[in-house]
């Protein structure tokens, strides 16, 4: 078995790659920049894949078919993610919304096609989305859409009926993270929501990265992963 993290250098990413690590599965982790993590079981590749040609590049490589050559399971944990940008339209940048759109969906779409495409035994791919792909909220209507997106590709990837490839989008709660810290900053007038999230973190209400990570991998690895395709951590 071996598995792929996106993001894997901070948060909930480096969470899910550590606690993989500890777990004995060999990880591959896909970011901008290396993590500084020395571990036999950590292979790291320097893309960003909220640009497009880099995007194109890694996924014409032969990566992935080097990295999942001869094994049996593969994990693909879908985990990079923007928030940005956020407001109304009128104050969004269109770049921004288009890096966006492509980190949080052109990249895990093509990645997933592409291990299912690279290996040969059982595929596990879990989307890591959100309760802001299943509500609207003011100011995020590019990551409300972005991760809807994420949950209509594993519902479509449920109904395609390939018993070797299970696919989930998963909502993983609130956690503490340097996302959160992004949306506490942000000025009310773009999301109105802002205090929530505040008095979130005031009263303790966020969930650390490593007990988040620690659960998640757990559902990733349990027998019934991909029965349901979109689901909450929070329920499981």
């Amino acid at each position: 078995m071996k598995a792929i993290v996106t993001g894997h250098t901070k948060g909930l990413g480096a969470a899910i790659a550590a606690e993989l690590v500890k777990r004995g599965i060999p990880v591959l982790g896909l970011a901008r920049s290396r993590s500084g993590v020395a571990s036999e079981l950590l292979t790291e590749v320097e893309v960003d894949l909220s640009d497009g040609a880099a995007l194109a590049a890694f996924v014409q490589g032969d990566t992935l078919a080097r990295w999942l050559r001869d094994e049996g399971a593969t994990l693909l944990v879908n985990n990079a993610g923007v928030v940005s940008p956020v407001g109304p339209l009128a104050e969004q940048d269109p770049l921004a919304a288009l890096r966006a759109a492509t980190l949080n969906v052109a990249a895990p779409l093509a990645l997933a096609a592409g291990v299912v495409r690279a290996s040969r035994g059982e595929r596990r791919i879990l989307h890591v989305s959100s309760g802001a792909g299943r509500n609207a909220y003011p100011g995020w209507s590019v990551y409300c859409a972005t991760k809807a997106a994420l949950d209509r590709h594993a519902e479509a990837v449920l109904l395609d009926g390939d018993a070797s490839v299970r696919c989930c989008s998963l909502a993983p709660g609130v956690i503490d993270t340097g996302m959160q810290a992004e949306i506490r900053a942000t000025p009310e007038a773009n999301f109105p929501m802002k205090e929530r999230f505040v008095q979130m973190k005031q009263e303790g209400g966020l969930a650390s990265p490593q007990d988040c990570a620690g659960k998640l991998v757990d559902f990733l690895l349990a027998p019934g992963f991909g029965k349901q395709a979109v689901a909450d951590l929070r329920d499981a």
